[in-house]
């Protein structure tokens, strides 16, 4: 049995501790906040529950696979979680330029037939990115999902590439299809073409939001953790690593292995303390509005929304450049009361891509205020959406560039495009103890990506450990 300290209790930290406890290690995982769960957090409004991070949870085969590796007796893994997924009736309803589409594209919507047909070559692409997730590289079982991917995209390396390579498809499907990339914090020139066929598989194999809300899985992965023996120390920030001792602010540790799911810069930092971090380009980072509500929101507004800029390449510049959007892209997230959360009453989550600039927002911001307008008008409200609201809170790049990556960018660096998703190698071990899961590995893609570079890593470590 070996003794392992995992530093982060993020979703990957979470993952590779409850693998590495049920393979039979001494497992301790150190989490500087006083929740689990990194950048997916829990927190009450007005009383009502609200999930931040993610908003869903796509590619459920990736879960299936991670239970299917902590089981020792069928079953076991999806009892001890307890996370019990709801469908939901589409991907999201999208605002462009006047226009409102939904994912999968509805009959009678003049998309419907150039949605069919990109449905057709992508949405049964599933297995194929499911294996390309959860399976390692070296892997040569993983070259026949490879060779099918390839031989869609052709030579069309990145996602702009491949889709402006669609004369067939109309511009503003084209974009709405784009703005995905944005999961992974960059343009679509700057993401593999694999993340085009992303809206259309998950259309075709469903979004989920489990019962109780997204927070629910990390609380599934602690369960595992915790059934697999792992001591879990939250609220002890982790001040050094060095050659297999990890310093807290309560002690020291001392590990045959050390697993981080931290942001790849902070982790550099506590490696190497002395050291001034390099200037990088750095991805977006987002300015977070939960509020519960004092009523609901008129009949027919949609659980979950995208309100596109009139102008895409302009954000992606704007992005580009480290500076404020005139117009952003805003996710939406509204759930009635007692529909997703067991709340008295609505909450409503809106979400916009902001600069990794580090600066702290309010309601009162022009860039948030104009933006809450812009969402308002799109989603058919009277008036603004603050008018709704009851009390909020509102999560901002000084938020998460407080314990994450520098400015607050929520997926690190930008990186060349064959480096991010789950088609490149990334550098899963160094320094012969140091394993890497979570965003510093995995940037983009969300639950699923972390989830499989946390079954890739840390199956290479529990393979070395043996040895």
């Amino acid at each position: 049995m070996s003794r392992v300290v995992v530093v982060g209790g993020g979703i990957g930290g979470l993952a590779s501790a409850a693998l590495l406890g049920r393979a039979g290690h001494a497992v301790t995982l150190l989490e500087a906040n006083p929740w689990l769960g990194g950048k997916s957090r829990r927190i009450e409004v007005g009383g009502r529950r609200i999930d931040t991070g993610p908003s869903l949870l796509t590619f459920v085969r990736v879960w299936e696979e991670f239970l299917r590796r902590w089981d020792t007796a069928p079953g076991e893994a999806e009892e001890v979680a307890g996370l019990r997924l709801k469908r939901m009736p589409e991907v999201g309803r999208y605002y462009y330029r006047g226009e409102r589409t939904s994912l999968p594209v509805q009959e009678g919507d003049p998309w419907r037939a150039a949605w069919e047909r990109f449905a057709r070559i992508h949405g049964g692409l599933g297995p194929e990115v499911t294996r390309l997730l959860t399976a390692d590289p070296l892997d040569r079982r993983t070259l026949p999902a490879l060779g099918r991917l390839l031989r869609v995209y052709g030579a069309k390396l990145t996602t702009r590439s491949y889709l402006d390579g669609l004369p067939w498809l109309p511009e503003g499907l084209k974009e709405i299809l784009a703005i995905h990339t944005l999961n992974a914090g960059v343009a679509p020139t700057r993401t593999p073409a694999l993340y085009a066929s992303m809206p259309a598989i998950m259309a075709a194999d469903g979004v989920f939001v489990p019962e109780g809300g997204v927070y629910e899985v990390v609380l599934s992965l602690e369960r595992l953790a915790r059934r697999a023996g792992v001591e879990v120390r939250t609220g002890e920030p982790v001040r050094e690593i060095r050659r297999r001792r990890v310093t807290t602010t309560e002690g020291e540790y001392a590990a045959d292995a050390v697993v981080s799911d931290l942001d790849a810069g902070r982790l550099e930092r506590l490696l190497e303390p002395e050291r001034k971090p390099a200037k990088e380009k750095l991805s977006c980072s987002g300015v977070a509005v939960y509020a519960a509500l004092r009523e609901e929101l008129p009949a027919g507004v949609a659980a979950h929304s995208v309100v596109l800029p009139s102008d895409p390449d302009t954000l992606y510049a704007s992005l580009e450049a480290g500076e404020e959007p005139r117009e952003t892209m805003a996710f939406v997230n509204y759930y009635r009361g007692g529909e997703v959360y067991p709340n008295d009453g609505g909450t409503l989550a809106v979400l916009l891509t902001a600069p990794a600039n580090g600066r702290k927002y309010g309601l009162g911001d022009p860039f948030v205020r104009r933006e809450i307008e812009r969402v308002s008008v799109a989603a058919g409200l009277q008036g603004a959406a603050t008018e709704y609201f009851g009390e909020y809170e509102v999560l901002d790049p000084a938020y998460f560039g407080a314990w994450g990556s520098a400015g607050g960018a929520l997926y690190g660096t930008v990186r060349p495009f064959w480096r991010t998703g789950p088609l490149h190698r990334p550098r899963y071990s160094d320094r012969g103890w140091l394993w890497r899961v979570g965003a510093s590995v995995h940037p983009g893609g969300g639950i699923p990506a972390v989830l499989g570079g946390a079954m890739i890593s840390t199956g290479r470590l529990i393979r070395s450990l043996v040895k």
